[in-house]
């Protein structure tokens, strides 16, 4: 009987010590994901499945100009220009969980999280401008051949058409700006608040690979 109670006890302690590595492993190295948003059309198409690049986060590393990656999604969606008025055009982050739990549950295991994915546009101390349908960066107009023809940029918010990127955060947007919500609408994304980016597409098998 005491044989088979130390064999059920090290078959748990062997299922803990797996669970533990799997959940450190996809928090800090890397995860699969499946594309469920249509904001990134026509590079990513929703039910493509992708693998997530986590080490930038693990050390704290910003990405660069083009990288798609993932990021918690802000508690406010959109900002108003009043709000907006004399303050840094930062995304809002209000209901971040307060106990050990409740954090181990949402930012580990993922429950209750949403997360958007975007392409990064613009980096930290850059002065964007947001008109005659293009995005600029320091008065240069961004060439973006990701893009479908025809496609028009707009902010959505009067304030976050023309400002400079804050230190310590990106700028992000959809590649299908009529169907993205994203930086446009609710401020650029403070470092800490990037997951991962977006290292390789997985499935459809065909079109495996680097994802430009």
């Amino acid at each position: 009987m005491k044989s088979q109670v130390k064999e059920i006890l090290e078959w748990i302690y062997c299922i803990i010590i797996a669970v533990i590595l799997a959940l450190a492993f996809r928090y800090y190295i890397g995860t699969p994901t499946i594309v469920q948003q249509e904001s990134m059309y026509p590079t990513l198409v929703e039910n493509q499945r992708l693998w997530l690049n986590r080490w930038g986060r693990t050390i704290k590393k910003l990405p660069n100009r083009g990288d798609i990656i993932t990021f918690e999604a802000p508690s406010k969606k959109e900002y108003s220009e009043i709000e907006l008025e004399d303050k840094e055009p930062l995304a809002r982050y209000d209901d971040e969980p307060k106990n050990f739990i409740h954090k181990f549950f949402y930012h580990v295991v993922e429950i209750g999280k949403d997360s958007y994915i975007k392409r990064v546009v613009a980096l930290p101390g850059e002065h964007v401008e947001i008109k005659n349908g293009k995005i600029y960066i320091n008065g240069e107009e961004l060439q973006e051949d990701y893009l479908q023809p025809g496609i028009v940029t707009s902010a959505k918010v009067k304030g976050l058409d023309d400002f400079i990127v804050p230190q310590n955060s990106v700028f992000a947007v959809g590649d299908n700006r009529n169907h993205s919500t994203d930086c446009r609408a609710f401020g650029c994304i403070p470092l800490e608040k990037i997951e991962s980016k977006v290292a390789i597409r997985i499935w459809p098998l065909n079109l495996w690979g680097k994802v430009k």
